[in-house]
């Protein structure tokens, strides 16, 4: 009794605010977990992974249809679940249906427990990724800055892709 009041007594006692500093590179998955887990708990997500991982557990062909939205437990419970996912089209929420097996065996698969039993669908459009336009192409330049060393190649393609690639580097310089 007195040695576990002694060593009480020894110990500083720890801040909470000790606990969430870190020293040193911290991979951007540990505090990005303490701000995405409200946002996403609200939903169901419980730190989002689902919703990150979504292009991975379903595959790009499906992804690129669907969104899942909020996955909603019986009460007191965190398992057999239904997911709701958003779907683009009439066409393809068809296709859901044939899927919903093989769909919630992979996600309870990726969760490693029963977590969802059932899908419903809902729906409507999806946000549009952002995707990055592509470069305009640049102006064709009167003649690339070694045309004449160009003249001795006889190959017509290999004078092409040379003419290219001057023009190119003639661009890209200051």
């Amino acid at each position: 009794m007195l040695r576990s009041m002694a060593d009480s007594k020894t110990k500083p006692p720890t801040k909470p605010s000790d606990e969430r500093r870190t020293y040193g590179l911290v991979s951007i998955a540990v505090p990005c977990e303490r701000v995405t887990r409200p946002v996403f708990g609200k939903h169901g997500f419980a730190g989002g992974a689902l919703v990150v991982d979504w292009p991975a557990i379903v595959g790009s062909a499906v992804a690129s249809h669907t969104l899942p939205l909020s996955i909603k437990f019986p009460p007191k419970e965190r398992s057999e679940g239904t997911l709701v996912v958003k779907v683009d089209s009439g066409a393809f929420a068809l296709e859901m249906q044939h899927l919903e097996p093989l769909i919630v065996e992979r996600i309870n698969g990726y969760f490693g427990w029963k977590a969802v039993a059932r899908l419903r669908l809902r729906q409507g459009p999806l946000p549009e990724a952002a995707t990055a336009k592509p470069a305009p192409a640049p102006a064709p330049t009167a003649k690339p800055p070694a045309a004449g060393r160009l003249a001795q190649v006889e190959d017509p393609e290999l004078r092409a892709v040379l003419e290219r690639l001057g023009r190119r580097l003639a661009e890209s310089r200051p």
